[in-house]
């Protein structure tokens, strides 16, 4: 396939890389040192054994370059797609897919719905509808990412652990075409099974996020450490629960216990969240659509979130603090 991955980052990263190794016609576009690098390097790929391999992409700045693709997958963060949708119809063929592979709930989350709520666009993850309106929803198609990543240096990119992306027709419909990405993601090396239910699965995952993301860039805590302490364990769990009362209300089954889902993030070990990632960088981290975008659907299924709302609005700040100062927040010895 003719890919063009758009924004290169620890999740756009793993997917350019395992895909071109598998034979695809691989583009990515990145910016800054993390272009430079991959242009005049390659993509250096250190996997979780520790094994280091390099490999050569196409990398280029500008979308308008990259020509017409089968499959184009939105790498970056949520908050980052609205800038670059006006640039990706550069990108279209009449058949080419758009996968949408950003954490949280997703811009698309009430279209091909079918319930009440059906076309309403949430203003936490699209405000004014931006993304919605420039982006043919019949070209989108969802995954849910699993795999942990990080970009350790400009074109260098670390695999933690995890290898599933889940795809989907948003309608949960089984086509030829997400059957054809489902099969290049295996030959890639993915566990990448067609689902029957992608709400249901992403909140599974959300559910999660929503809680450890924002604690852990609030406490600089990781996923252990979060989980094992009794104060920060109780809070998740009470986050969760919220959340959950609001999935359920809009017709969500949540497959797995409360704890069962604590003590999977528990098991992954002292993994630093990408929200805590983001902190330390100094980036945008990705607070409406892990977590303000769960305040939203409380507030439209008439449901109170007081955990969820205290901790958003405590990140809200932190993350507002830092931009306004240009700055970053890293604990060191």
């Amino acid at each position: 396939m003719k890919i063009c991955v758009v924004g290169a980052g620890a999740i756009g990263g793993l997917l350019a890389i395992k895909l071109a190794k598998s034979g695809n016609d691989v583009t990515v576009i990145a910016r800054g040192p993390n272009l430079k690098a991959i242009q005049e390097n390659g993509f250096k790929f250190i996997e979780h054994d520790g094994t280091e391999t390099i490999t050569p992409l196409r990398a280029l700045s500008s979308i308008s370059e990259a020509g017409p693709q089968d499959l184009v997958i939105l790498g970056m963060k949520a908050h980052q797609v609205a800038a670059i949708v006006h640039e990706l119809p550069a990108l279209y063929h009449e058949e080419t897919m758009v996968l949408t592979a950003q954490n949280g709930i997703p811009w698309w989350y009430f279209f091909k719905h079918g319930g009440e709520y059906e076309g309403r666009v949430l203003e936490s993850v699209d405000p004014g509808g931006v993304i919605a309106a420039n982006l043919p929803i019949e070209r989108v198609v969802g995954t849910i990412v699993y795999p942990a990543a990080e970009i350790i240096a400009p074109g260098v990119l670390k695999h933690i652990e995890g290898n599933r992306f889940s795809v989907a027709e948003i309608d949960n419909s089984v086509t030829p075409r997400i059957e054809l990405l489902s099969k290049t993601f295996k030959e890639a090396g993915f566990k990448a099974p067609v689902i029957s239910d992608i709400r249901s699965e992403l909140w599974t995952k959300l559910w999660g996020n929503l809680s450890l993301n924002p604690i852990s860039a609030l406490t600089h805590a990781t996923l252990v450490d979060i989980c094992e302490f009794p104060l920060s364990r109780d809070l998740v769990a009470k986050m969760m629960k919220e959340a959950q009362d609001v999935g359920e209300k809009l017709g969500i089954a949540f497959r797995v216990s409360l704890e069962k889902r604590i003590a999977g993030a528990q098991a992954v070990g002292a993994h630093k969240t990408s929200m805590l990632q983001d902190i330390e960088a100094g980036r945008a981290i990705e607070k409406d659509a892990l977590i303000g975008s769960i305040v939203e659907l409380g507030r439209i299924v008439n449901l109170p979130t007081p955990h969820i709302d205290a901790v958003f609005a405590c990140v809200s700040l932190l993350s507002k603090t830092l931009a306004d100062q240009n700055g970053q927040l890293k604990i060191t010895p």
